[in-house]
């Protein structure tokens, strides 16, 4: 099932929010090798995780981590502004409809439509805060992932070659992508509301509550 949980609620699900941080140290630290830094009781977090930012986590269903995405506003501190911007000639994103998009993990041995999971709740949260795009850096692995589950981004800029290629991308979340996501995700469009309904109710916060 899909939860979403602000920073500051992930307290309430203690074995969720330490399996997230555990499978991120896992997939950016030791699978991709990032120069990423760990805290002693083996979390990767970084400065944005202070930001109360929303997080969008496929729960497995033994209770654990089995993938998850981290969502912050662009009119506040995000990470293509503050670290990418020379991907987009030196400019930035700051848009109160426009939302980052980063720390897209999946945990080991996941269930395989996990990846499509999140992006139909990526796509449940664009719906119903108002939010018109994500923006998001990626490596090149990812362009299968998003090609698979039909979730291509525009890329607005890149850099480096091969293996090595990193991009900014934007993210919109049309009609036809959400039954083609849905589809990949086997997750109804009832039961994908009502994950995000028992997270928010049914009268979800705009994104003018952010600008």
């Amino acid at each position: 099932m899909i939860r979403y949980l602000y920073a500051d609620e992930l307290k309430t699900a203690p074995l969720l929010k330490e399996t997230m941080f555990l499978d991120r140290a896992d997939q950016f630290k030791i699978r991709l090798g990032w120069d990423v830094k760990l805290e002693d009781n083996g979390y990767e977090r970084d400065e944005y995780d202070s930001h109360n930012p929303l997080y969008v986590i496929y729960q497995k269903a033994d209770g654990t981590h089995g993938g998850s995405m981290r969502l912050l506003p662009s009119t506040g501190r995000t990470m293509v502004n503050e670290h990418f911007s020379e991907i987009l000639g030196g400019g930035d994103v700051r848009n109160p409809f426009i939302w980052e998009c980063t720390r897209f993990c999946l945990a080991r041995n996941t269930e395989p439509r996990t990846a499509a999971a999140l992006m139909l709740a990526g796509g449940e949260v664009m719906e119903n805060f108002g939010v018109k795009h994500f923006v998001g850096v990626f490596d090149a692995r990812m362009v299968r992932i998003y090609r698979m589950i039909g979730a291509s981004p525009e890329v607005l800029g890149s850099t480096g070659d091969g293996r090595e290629k990193i991009s900014v991308g934007l993210w919109s979340f049309t009609d036809e992508a959400r039954m083609r996501v849905a589809q990949k995700a086997g997750i109804s469009a009832a039961l994908s509301k009502l994950w995000f309904e028992r997270a928010f109710g049914s009268d979800a916060p705009k994104v003018s509550e952010f600008a």
